[in-house]
């Protein structure tokens, strides 16, 4: 049995845990189900960009791009479209393992699509710099299959399959501007039935520059009624809309439709996304919306088929271009689940790492492990000699901002065999600042690090707020801890304005530097967890996470 110090408010008491699991504890932050037979938007208020998503016997699943943040390719599941959880990820390890083993920002997973086909689940991403990739598995919850290179090219993404009723199987994608210089055009290539390869060069089946949709992107292909649909958003994806053509063949010709834009909603975007339909009939969509700094966050729409044409969201004026909604009624799923909430606070009793977690690069030895003895530890990264700032730091252990305001608290003991040996709480994104326990001789040091424009390496700035001593212990090299416990805290307020603090007995908390203004990653939200680093050494040091808390 764990003892534990929970945090209630700024307060601390003892209480035994035998079996509290992150995963049963609804978020403090962001609820979406509104408890009356309704939800509102967003359904999930963090970055899961590009999602997609299937309905099988009445089950949810929905993944979404994932870059260099590892496992990867996230697997969501719900019952009813509204309450989900982090069920298990299709990809631990990206492929070329060479290249990924390093932190690549922006680089890995755009715009993937899950598709099931004769009891076959399967994600397909186009990696910009590498081809397009797929994974498959008979049940999504387990385990899934290495990933497969399909087709290797450069500047192919958002790739989507759609296997016919004659047999023929193909891929539906888009052109990254950035590798291939294409911009705004749709290609249809044949595919064998079983996924594995492209049999046909690919045909260009939509250029959005000729009517207005410049940017088009992120497709995904359907077929209902003897018409084929590619859903693709057009126009940025801060300021753009929700684009559909339809062909009676899957190579066109296609005639275009705007069916969702944001019209006099507060909801940007509406960017790429997914129709679903529930086991009653019912179509819905979901997509997501840009909000900077947090990230790309997901919505639920209503839809209806007009005419053989989708008008996705509430059509006020009957154009058939619908706007987004704040609330709405929950869809008709015919079951009822409990409320839940994507897994954010977790207290390390399991044997493995919690589904909210990921790294910056292919999990390596010895990056961090789970233990028996309700903590993880996190070990420290050895820093190259040209160090400039944490962007290069593969083993950075982090989770996506819950919402748009939050407090994240962590209790810590760290160890270290020599001075320089560093870990913490970060906030990291193109700008980033930590939190940082240093050994420094005979004690440890609390910094206020800060760095911004870490995306274009530039160095830190350093403050140090606070000296603790250390304590000897017996083993290799005189190794040290800190004598105390420590709890790291940051609160995420208006505006995404950091407020650092620490405290030496979890009730009294002392701020640190001054209040930092979080900024986006590359193509993600900005990220918030814990950190270990050192110079190189024979000896490694770690820290120990008790636990990691989301709460306001």
């Amino acid at each position: 049995m764990k003892i534990k110090h929970l945090l209630i408010g700024a307060s601390a008491i003892l209480v035994t845990c035998p079996g509290l699991m992150a995963a049963d504890k609804v978020s403090e932050v962001w609820v979406a189900d509104m408890g009356n037979g309704k939800y509102r938007n967003p359904i999930i208020n963090a970055d899961y960009s590009d999602p997609d998503a299937i309905q099988v016997d009445g089950n949810y699943y929905m993944t979404a791009s994932s870059f260099c943040n590892l496992p990867g390719l996230p697997i969501l599941h719900s019952k009813d479209l509204v309450n989900w959880t982090i069920a298990n990820y299709a990809v631990k390890t990206l492929e070329p393992a060479d290249y990924f083993n390093s932190a690549r920002h922006g680089d890995g997973v755009w715009a993937p699509a899950i598709r099931h086909h004769d009891g076959v689940y399967y994600i397909y991403w186009g990696d910009p710099d590498h081809g397009v990739y797929m994974v498959k598995t008979t049940d999504p919850l387990g385990e899934w299959d290495a990933p497969v290179l399909v087709h290797e090219a450069k500047g192919i993404i958002d790739t989507c399959p759609f296997w016919d009723e004659d047999g023929k199987a193909y891929l539906v994608n888009g052109w990254a501007k950035s590798r291939s210089g294409l911009n705004a055009l749709i290609t249809v290539s044949e595919m064998s039935t079983d996924g594995t390869r492209l049999l046909s060069d690919p045909v260009a089946v939509y250029d959005g520059l000729q009517d207005g949709n410049h940017t088009i992107e992120g497709p995904k292909f359907y077929k209902r009624n003897g018409y084929y649909y590619i859903f693709a958003p057009a126009g940025s994806v801060a300021a753009g809309w929700q684009v559909v053509l339809r062909s009676k063949s899957p190579y066109g010709p296609y005639e275009a439709r705007t069916v969702m834009a944001q019209g006099n909603s507060d909801i940007n975007g509406p960017h790429q996304g997914a129709w679903v339909e529930t086991p009653g009939g019912e179509s819905w969509f979901l997509h997501f919306q840009d909000k900077g700094v947090i990230g790309r966050v997901v919505h639920l729409n209503p839809m209806e088929w007009i005419n053989d044409w989708p008008v996705i969201g509430i059509d006020k004026d009957g154009d058939g271009c619908g706007e987004p909604v704040t609330t709405y009624r929950k869809p008709d799923t015919g079951v009822k689940v409990p409320v839940q909430t994507p897994q954010e606070s977790d207290e390390f009793d399991s044997l493995t790492l919690g589904n909210q977690w990921q790294w910056f690069a292919n999990y390596q030895l010895p990056f961090g492990f789970a233990t028996p003895y309700g903590y993880y530890r996190l070990y420290g990264h050895t820093l190259s000699p040209e160090f400039v700032n944490m962007r290069e730091v593969p083993n950075l252990l982090t989770q996506k901002f819950p919402n748009d305001t939050f407090t994240a608290t962590a209790k810590v003991t760290v160890s270290a065999t020599q001075d320089g040996q560093q870990s913490g709480l970060i906030v990291m994104g193109r700008d980033y600042c930590r939190l940082t326990v240093e050994k420094i001789g005979d004690n440890f040091d609390i910094k206020f690090i800060e760095c911004k424009s870490a995306d274009k390496g530039k160095p830190e700035k350093s403050e140090t707020v606070a000296t603790i001593p250390a304590a000897r212990l017996n083993g290799e090299g005189g190794r040290a801890t800190a004598d105390v416990d420590l709890w790291l805290r940051v609160k995420v307020g208006k505006d995404y304005q950091c407020t650092f603090s620490y405290s030496l007995d979890g009730k009294k908390f002392i701020a640190c530097g001054t209040p930092f203004t979080a900024r986006q990653g590359h193509w993600i939200g900005a990220r918030v967890g814990l950190f270990s680093v050192q110079p190189a050494g024979k000896n490694r040091g770690w820290m120990d996470i008790d636990w990691f808390r989301i709460t306001k």
